[in-house]
C-alpha cells in the first residue's frame, strides 16, 4: 500500500515536469509572437531629413547629396560667381579716353576761358590768323567756325566747308587752335571794301549758329584791316598746318 502511494506521487511529479517543459503547449508559440525579430533588435534606420536636437542631420551627413551646393541660393549667389561679376564690372574711370580729365568734363571754348589774338599775315596775302588759347582749368571744345564781325558789320561771313575737320577741336588747358580769315579778294574783285579798327569773334555751341558763350574782342593793328565782300573764314583747326596754305 505504501509502495503504491510512492509510485503515485512519483508519477504526478513526472507529469508536472513534462508540462513545465512543454509550457502548457503554448510557450514556444507565444515567445515567437511577442519577442523582437533580428530587424527589430538592430539599429533603427533614420530618415534622411531627420535631425538631432542641435539641428544637424541625424544620419551624420551635412544635409547635401551628390555634390549639390547647400542652401537655397542660385549659382550666381555663390561667392566665386559674385567675385567674377565684380571683377568684370568696369571701373568708374574707364571709357573716358582722357577727355576732360583736367578739372572735369569738357566745356565750350569762349571769351571767358580763352585768349584770342588776330594777326595779319604777309602770306597768303589779305589773310588774318586767329589763334585761340585755352586759359581755363578744364578742357574746352571749339565747334564749327568763328563768327567774325568787323566794326558794325551787319552780315556774317561764310565758312569754307572744304576746311571742316573730321572731329570737334578739343583744347587741353594751355593748348591753342587756329582759324584763317580771308579779308579781301587778291585781284580786287570784291565789293564794298572798307577799313575796320575793331573785331569781335563769337563762338558757336554744339548746334550750328547757337551761342557758345561770351565773345572775344582781340585787338587789331593801329592802322586797322581792310576787308570787302570776299570775306570768309575757315573752320577751327587743331593744327596750324591745316590752313597754312589756304
Amino acid at each position: 500500500m505504501r509502495q503504491l502511494r510512492l509510485l503515485a506521487v512519483t508519477g504526478t511529479a513526472a507529469a508536472a515536469l513534462a508540462l513545465t517543459a512543454c509550457g502548457g503547449g503554448t510557450g514556444t508559440k507565444d515567445e515567437g509572437a511577442s519577442g523582437p525579430t533580428v530587424a527589430q533588435t538592430g539599429t533603427p534606420k533614420t530618415p534622411r531629413d531627420a535631425t538631432t536636437t542641435d539641428g544637424t542631420p541625424a544620419d551624420g551627413t551635412d544635409g547635401t547629396s551628390g555634390g549639390e551646393s547647400s542652401g537655397s541660393g542660385t549659382a550666381g549667389d555663390a561667392p566665386g560667381a559674385r567675385t567674377d561679376a565684380t571683377d568684370a564690372r568696369p571701373s568708374a574711370s574707364a571709357g573716358h579716353g582722357g577727355r576732360g580729365s583736367a578739372g572735369g568734363p569738357p566745356v565750350l571754348c569762349n571769351g571767358a576761358n580763352t585768349t584770342v589774338t588776330a594777326q595779319p599775315l604777309r602770306r597768303p596775302l589779305n589773310h588774318l590768323l586767329l589763334t585761340v588759347r585755352n586759359t581755363g582749368g578744364r578742357t574746352c571744345e571749339l565747334p564749327y567756325y568763328p563768327v567774325v564781325r568787323f566794326g558794325e558789320m551787319q552780315w556774317v561771313p561764310q565758312a569754307d566747308r572744304d576746311t571742316q575737320p573730321q572731329a570737334v577741336v578739343s583744347l587741353e588747358p594751355g593748348a591753342s587752335a587756329y582759324a584763317g580769315v580771308l579779308l579781301s579778294a587778291p585781284d580786287g574783285s570784291g565789293a564794298g571794301g572798307m577799313t575796320s579798327h575793331s573785331l569781335t569773334v563769337a563762338f558757336q555751341g554744339m548746334t550750328p549758329n547757337s551761342s557758345g558763350g561770351p565773345s572775344a574782342t582781340p585787338p587789331l593793328p593801329a592802322k586797322g584791316v581792310y576787308y570787302d565782300s570776299s570775306l570768309k573764314v575757315t573752320y577751327w583747326q587743331q593744327e596750324l598746318d591745316a590752313i597754312s596754305s589756304w
